[in-house]
Order: structure tokens, then C-alpha cells, then sequence
């Protein structure tokens, strides 16, 4: 049994073309391994609070220095780091916001991006240790930036991923959703059609 670790970054509950992805993605991954365990962190419901002070205390004071604040911090960073790395598959939903991904997605990264934990400094430089997992990433655009300089998606998340230790990453990506028409239509189908190859 694999378990699954779904991270959900739309801001939209209805209508959201991520979102479709993702039931897509459930569905067939479901059908193909019926008895993995599959867990949906969804950021717009349950938002992560941004990288702040607190949070940057509770990771670097010892224990017995920490105030109340930063104590419950790091245990929300840790809940969540947890839950990455007890995952064997990651799944990322991201829609395409100013070029980039959702600003909560940001947060979550900034959570679980933790030296000594997802990786850490060598004298050859940073190493991830996550290796081993695998990582989808569905992503909706409303318009077409596959391989432009204008996607600051699919390079930062590949970068981030590589970094603590995730290679195995496969972008799928729904374009000109909001182009209309056949592009709408054709960005669908293809991502559709990527997805029917995954599980």
C-alpha cells in the first residue's frame, strides 16, 4: 500500500479546473490501487500561515526558549512536514496565478522546505532527502506558457523538488482555459489524456 499526499491550491471551491485534475487524478489512481491510502491537504480551506517570525523562532530556538507562539507553530510546520514525509506519491494542484503559483502553495513549500528534515548542508553542498518519492504536478493556465520564459511554474517546482530530493516529477498541464473554445477543449483533453497515463 502507497500512500498519497495531495496538496490543493485553488482558491476557487467550484469551477476550478485544478480541482477537476485532481478528482480525475483520485478516480483513476483509485480504480488502479484501490487499497492506497490517499489524504487531501486542501490549503484554500485550511490555510498555512506564511513564513513569519514566530515560526522562524520555533525552528531555531532550543525547546526550553521557545514562547507559546512559537511552540504552536512549529507544531503546525511539523504536522505538515509529517504528512510529506510519510507520503510515497505527492500531488500538487497549482492553477497559474500572475505567472506563478498560489501564494498558500508557497506557504506549505516554505513549511516543509526544513533543513535536517526534508534535506540538509553537506560539504558538497545541499542534499535532498526525500529520494525514492514521486510527484505529480497539475496545473491550470488560462492561457499557453508550456516551455516560456512566462512559466515560473514548472521550473521553480521542479527546482524545489529536486532539491529536497524528489526527481521523479511529472507536469501535466490543462492550457488556455481561459482562451475558450478549442483551446479550452484541446487544453483539456490533453491533460485528460495525460492523466489516463498515470496511474
Amino acid at each position: 500500500m502507497s500512500r498519497v499526499l495531495i496538496i490543493e491550491s485553488s482558491a476557487r471551491q467550484q469551477d476550478s479546473v485544478s480541482r477537476q485534475l485532481t478528482q480525475t487524478f483520485i478516480s483513476q489512481w483509485k480504480t488502479a490501487h484501490p487499497n492506497d491510502q490517499i489524504t487531501v491537504c486542501d490549503l484554500a480551506v485550511n490555510p498555512v500561515p506564511h513564513l513569519d517570525i514566530n515560526l522562524l523562532g520555533g525552528w531555531m530556538k532550543p525547546a526550553g526558549e521557545r514562547n507559546d507562539i512559537e511552540q504552536a507553530s512549529l507544531e503546525r510546520s511539523n504536522l505538515l512536514t509529517d504528512e510529506l514525509l510519510g507520503a510515497d506519491v505527492l500531488v500538487m494542484a497549482a492553477p497559474m496565478y500572475n505567472f506563478a503559483i498560489p501564494s498558500t502553495l508557497k506557504a506549505w513549500l516554505d513549511h516543509v522546505l526544513r533543513a535536517g528534515v526534508t534535506f540538509k548542508y553537506t560539504d558538497t553542498g545541499p542534499q535532498g532527502l526525500l529520494s525514492g518519492k514521486r510527484a505529480y504536478v497539475l496545473t491550470a493556465r488560462g492561457g499557453i506558457y508550456a516551455g516560456s520564459t512566462a512559466d515560473h511554474q514548472e521550473p521553480y517546482l521542479r527546482q524545489v523538488m529536486g532539491f529536497i530530493g524528489i526527481h521523479d516529477v511529472t507536469f501535466i498541464h490543462a492550457e488556455g482555459m481561459n482562451l475558450g473554445g478549442d483551446f479550452q477543449e484541446k487544453g483539456l483533453n490533453q491533460a485528460n489524456a495525460r492523466l489516463s497515463q498515470v496511474a
